[in-house]
């Protein structure tokens, strides 16, 4: 059986049209189209159920509670039942086409994995600006670079559209971080070198219907998967992007005691309490917006939320003290990794209470 995995957010104009090109390619095995929805609020679900009263080939995983592109993506991989699974696109970027001679690679190459690159010698281009294009190849170096020499023959390591051995590469998937950016990527990272993978030329095709799901929290989790990777994975990846909005905080901090200090020549004392409320603030709403975003408060829960979290933000003032003066005083007279000692104490305190009591996670 081959298994194809749509993932799926506000799609309802692509939708039908992907399914049916899919179910008229001429497949020698059983096939089974399994749609991944995020709970879109335009009705792609629905459209989907309609379709499914008329050819039992096709699934629908609805969720409702869970978002994400990679955890569609890794939920539709779990639930498969083929022995090849297919990942692809849902806006027609991907022509469905390619996947016979992605099948046919897999199959004559021996391999694991096979991708359908953008990149490679023989690759078009049509679905992409020219600032995108350059976009992808920026993206693509950094991700060869994060990979420590891990399949430094790919050319793209973006792709959306793959076709790989479930029993496999199963167990990697299994690992798989759902909050990572790009699902073939965070494979890789986790594979570290295990997997055969082969690349196919493939023409990437403009839109269908509808708009890109880029945005700033895209760009925002590729450079935290980039992080993640080049410390090989030793924190959470949460803990990542909220060490970076941390240092963030830093600046705006010091940014606003140095601008009301200049501009209302106030003292220092005066402006520190300000400074650090806005930065902790600050904090927040990135936070918020960003690292939990799939758990992200709305509404009076929002400010409920924000006071919380002020509340957490302020105990490990005292503790910082009092961590670094036992480190001092017991571990060691330098100065320095006495104040490294209380600065991470600190930290640990603040991501582990703030994501259990603000977030709930």
């Amino acid at each position: 059986m081959i298994s194809i995995v749509i993932p799926t957010f506000n799609e309802i104009r692509n939708i039908s049209e992907i399914i049916n090109q899919l179910l008229i390619l001429d497949f020698s095995s059983d096939l089974e189209i399994i749609i991944v929805d995020d709970n879109s609020s335009d009705g792609t679900a629905d459209k989907v159920r309609q379709l499914v009263h008329n050819d039992k080939r096709i699934r629908l995983i609805n969720r409702v509670g869970r978002s994400g592109l990679s955890s569609a993506i890794k939920e539709g991989c779990l639930c498969a039942s083929g022995e090849l699974v297919v990942v692809m696109d849902a806006d027609g970027q991907h022509d469905p086409s390619y996947i016979r001679k992605a099948l046919k690679c897999i199959e004559s190459s021996k391999v694991d994995i096979v991708i359908g690159s953008r990149f490679t010698i023989g690759s078009r281009i049509r679905g992409l600006s020219k600032n995108r294009e350059r976009g992808s190849s920026l993206a693509n170096s950094l991700a060869r670079l994060s990979l420590y020499g891990y399949y430094n023959y790919l050319s793209d390591y973006m792709s959306g559209f793959l076709v790989f051995n479930r029993k496999v590469c199963l167990e990697f998937i299994e690992k798989i971080d759902v909050n990572g950016f790009k699902f073939f990527y965070e494979l890789l990272a986790v594979s570290k070198g295990k997997l055969k993978v082969d690349e196919i030329p493939i023409l990437f095709k403009e839109r269908l219907h509808g708009f890109s799901k880029l945005d700033l929290s895209v760009v925002w989790d590729f450079f935290i998967s980039l992080i993640h990777s080049f410390i090989r994975r030793i924190i959470p990846r949460r803990a990542v992007s909220f060490a970076l909005v941390g240092s963030i905080g830093v600046f705006v901090q010091l940014f606003t005691i140095y601008f009301l200090m200049g501009v209302f020549n106030l003292a220092f004392e005066q402006v520190l309490p300000v400074g650090v409320i806005v930065a902790a603030s600050s904090n927040f709403i990135i936070n918020n917006l960003l690292t939990f975003r799939i758990n992200r408060l709305e509404g009076k829960s929002f400010f409920f939320g924000l006071f919380k979290f002020l509340l957490v933000s302020s105990l490990p003032i005292i503790a910082n003290i009092g961590v670094t003066n036992l480190f001092y005083s017991q571990l060691s007279v330098n100065t320095f990794i006495s104040q490294i000692g209380g600065i991470l104490v600190v930290f640990i305190w603040n991501y582990a209470a703030s994501s259990k009591v603000v977030w709930n996670n």
